[in-house]
């Protein structure tokens, strides 16, 4: 069976790249020294002695057979990223060829900085359940293999000088997949609810070992692709009315499972570590991945340019994709840019019928015609004040560290206000303040509460 995730695969890998690598791209960046913050399955033992990365992760799905009697389908893929951790190392005396070695952090040889830096591999684990009904489980396990590489680094002549190392460590862990009759009240269809559970058992280290070290054996932005055939899965963002009940009783645990796709297919799931909409695309103005978290392609394209070349060459050697994110910025042309300045989306055709009348909105002055800050009076102690009123302040809740160099200040009342809960307040702007013209102007007040100012008599003293 043909899995359809071509549509759904951009914005897949979007995910599964979410924070790798954030600006400025170069590895000494502190803000790179903490990385892989999403959908990370570490190994259980080390989970479950108080690590703080959890080791599974469990999406619930719903999905609604194409007629009586069928029974679906499902496949799958869960995709990750093995940690890759490359080393460098150099010669101990620089005549000698080919060793022996020593750890360095950055290797420089000819122009070309090698240094060190976790990388990551793509992995994909597939899955499959045929003939789903209630009571039809699934158990897979699986492994990712780790292994060893050594690349030599050698001069022009060929004399080796150095080499880098590329380590990665194996993980285990299994899938299962399970399903359950929905709860059904009066619903036109029944309603499967299928479950996926991903767990990592990789051994991992012992107690109290830190992060970094849980991370060589972790799963790092976890997230699941699923396509159903003889059925059509149930948006439980947006559930039909009828599917409501059952969408609210489906639990995902770091998870999000939404419609991928184009809009309208309801064929296929993506099941993500991050909050999505039904249908998440990559806008079209994105030419590639920034890979930093909540990415504005447009500030990151600028903030890339103003990188000095020392910078820029830091940054190349981090990684290939920091390398790429480089290089395609310095090549990117004013139009392309712009694109990313912003897009209208929302545009649609001039309707010629009259609009209807909307109630007036119930924070608009002027929608009550009861209401006039301007010609509006208020009683205190007996003496109406209103526009034009001279007033002495008495601050008494101290709702702005400002009121206690207000306090005994005299004002001029600006307009009375009423507020959404009907209580009655006061704008006003000070009497000996040279810029109250431009706050009448613009309309910015000092505000305060009836008990909370002092009317003054025609000719008081200041």
């Amino acid at each position: 069976m043909k899995q359809p995730f071509d549509v759904a695969r951009r914005i897949a890998d979007a995910v599964l790249y979410e924070g790798y690598l954030l600006y400025p791209y170069r590895a000494s960046s502190r803000k790179n020294q903490l990385r892989w913050q999403f959908g990370v399955l570490a190994p259980r033992a080390w989970s479950e002695t108080g690590g703080c990365e959890s080791s599974w992760m469990q999406t619930e799905c719903l999905i609604e057979p194409s007629g009586v009697g069928v029974r679906p389908a499902l496949v799958g893929v869960v995709r990750f990223l093995q940690l890759q951790r490359r080393s460098v190392d150099e010669v101990v005396a620089p005549e000698l060829d080919g060793g022996p070695f020593r750890p360095t952090d950055a290797l420089e040889v000819e122009g070309q900085l090698w240094t060190a830096w976790d990388e990551g591999v793509e992995r994909e684990i597939e899955l499959s359940a045929a003939g789903l009904a209630p009571g039809v489980a699934r158990l897979a396990a699986f492994t990712v293999g780790g292994g060893r590489d050594t690349q030599p680094v050698a001069t022009g002549s060929g004399r080796v000088v150095g080499r880098v190392v590329r380590e990665r460590w194996p993980i285990h862990g299994q899938i299962r997949v399970s399903v359950e009759q929905a709860a059904e009240a009066d619903v036109p269809s029944p309603l499967l609810r299928v479950r996926v559970r991903v767990e990592n058992l990789s051994p991992g280290p012992g107690e109290g070992a830190p992060r970094e070290e849980a991370l060589r054996t972790s799963a790092v932005g976890t997230h699941l692709l699923l396509a159903v055939e003889g059925g059509a899965f149930v948006s439980l963002l947006d559930p039909p009315e009828w599917a409501r009940p059952a969408a609210a009783a489906c639990s995902s645990v770091r998870s999000w499972p939404v419609l991928a796709g184009s809009p309208g297919e309801t064929g296929v799931v993506l099941a993500a570590p991050i909050i999505l909409y039904d249908h998440p695309q990559v806008a079209p103005e994105s030419q590639a991945d920034f890979f930093d978290a909540t990415e504005i392609d447009e500030l990151l394209a600028l903030r890339t340019m103003t990188l000095t070349d020392a910078e820029k060459r830091e940054a190349r050697a981090t990684d290939p994709r920091a390398a790429a994110i480089v290089d395609r910025v310095d090549r990117m042309e004013s139009d392309a840019l712009e694109r990313l300045h912003g897009a209208v989306r929302s545009l649609r055709p001039i309707d010629d019928q009259p609009a209807r009348a909307e109630p007036p909105a119930w924070w608009d002055p002027g929608a009550d015609a009861s209401v006039s800050p301007e010609t509006d009076t208020v009683d205190i102690g007996g003496v109406p004040v209103a526009r034009g009123s001279r007033v002495r302040l008495r601050p008494g809740r101290r709702a702005d560290a400002q009121d206690m160099f207000l306090a005994g200040r005299v004002a001029s009342v600006a307009g009375v206000f009423l507020d959404v809960e009907e209580r009655r307040y006061v704008a006003v702007t000070l009497a000996d303040d040279p810029g109250a013209d431009l706050q009448l102007v613009h309309g910015r007040y000092l505000y305060f509460y009836p008990d909370e100012i002092e009317p003054l008599a025609e000719g008081a003293e200041a």
